[in-house]
């Protein structure tokens, strides 16, 4: 049965839509059909990230408005034959969206995908609560800074309260990932630890992603971690929270960028 997925936060700038990308190509490197969606209308960066921006014919909106067909917008990616986007539009403002108009190309998708990936604008203004609206399961994204952390505190509330799910009283699955890590920094009191973080948004953890020069040396390629270097630390923990998503037993670790630092003292890329 097809899962919407929204990836969400309460902040920009905290690797939302990277790991809507990493996340969506380990889980389409995993056998599965995936769709990614991107609801940042007006702004629109996951096809930068994926690589496809020269690619885009139509999108989101066009759908919606009837402009085009739902198979036009969708684009295949070029690596991976079970990976497509959706993108939003670069012309038009969120009051492009609506209910009705999102719920009938979530439908649409379900029919095609075993995973439809809604990549969130951060905050909670329309965009934002239309791409969690139809969510079955939610990735709060964070990094582990107080204020990150406290607005991701209230995107859990509005996952309660503002989904379809919430309306008919069953509750959507939550999981926290947490981007940007750094343990020696954390140890040093420099920014929030692991147990920090889960006491304030005592949701699950999905995974931990290591502060890593590779997540933006991938996006800059446009090409998801999990695809542009699959052994570095974060494609790791990515590729690992991925399958914590299908539910498989994963255990849990705190992931190191150090060896990368080491290569690059030896001028040598980071493995």
């Amino acid at each position: 049965m097809a899962k919407v997925l929204v990836v969400t936060s309460g902040k920009g700038g905290v690797g939302k839509t990277t790991s809507t990308a990493a996340l969506g190509a380990a889980l389409a490197q995993a056998g599965q059909k995936v769709a990614v969606v991107d609801f940042d209308v007006g702004l629109r960066n996951l096809d930068l990230v994926m690589g496809a921006e020269r690619r885009v014919v139509f999108d989101f909106i066009n759908v919606i408005q009837g402009v085009a067909k739902l198979s036009q917008a969708l684009i295949r990616d070029k690596r991976l034959e079970t990976l497509w986007l959706l993108p939003a539009s670069q012309t038009r403002d969120k009051d492009a969206l609506t209910d009705e108009g999102v719920a009938g190309v979530i439908k649409e998708l379900r029919d095609k995908f075993d995973w439809i990936i809604c990549d969130s604008p951060a905050g909670i203004e329309r965009g934002a609560t239309l791409a969690m609206r139809f969510a079955d399961t939610a990735v709060i994204v964070t990094n582990p800074e107080v204020s990150s952390v406290r607005d991701s505190d209230r995107i859990i509330g509005l996952l309660d309260s503002k989904t379809e799910k919430a309306e008919k009283g069953q509750r959507i699955d939550k999981h926290v990932l947490i981007t940007r890590y750094d343990a020696q920094r954390a140890a040093r009191g420099e920014m929030l630890n692991i147990e920090d973080v889960l006491d304030i948004l005592s949701t699950p953890l999905l995974g931990i992603i290591p502060e890593s020069e590779e997540v933006l040396r991938a996006s800059n390629l446009g090409s998801p971690i999990t695809l542009n270097n699959a052994a570095s630390a974060a494609a790791r923990a990515y590729l690992d929270a991925a399958r914590r998503l299908k539910g498989d037993d994963v255990p849990m670790s705190i992931p190191s960028d150090r060896k990368g630092l080491l290569d690059k003292l030896f001028g040598r890329r980071a493995a």
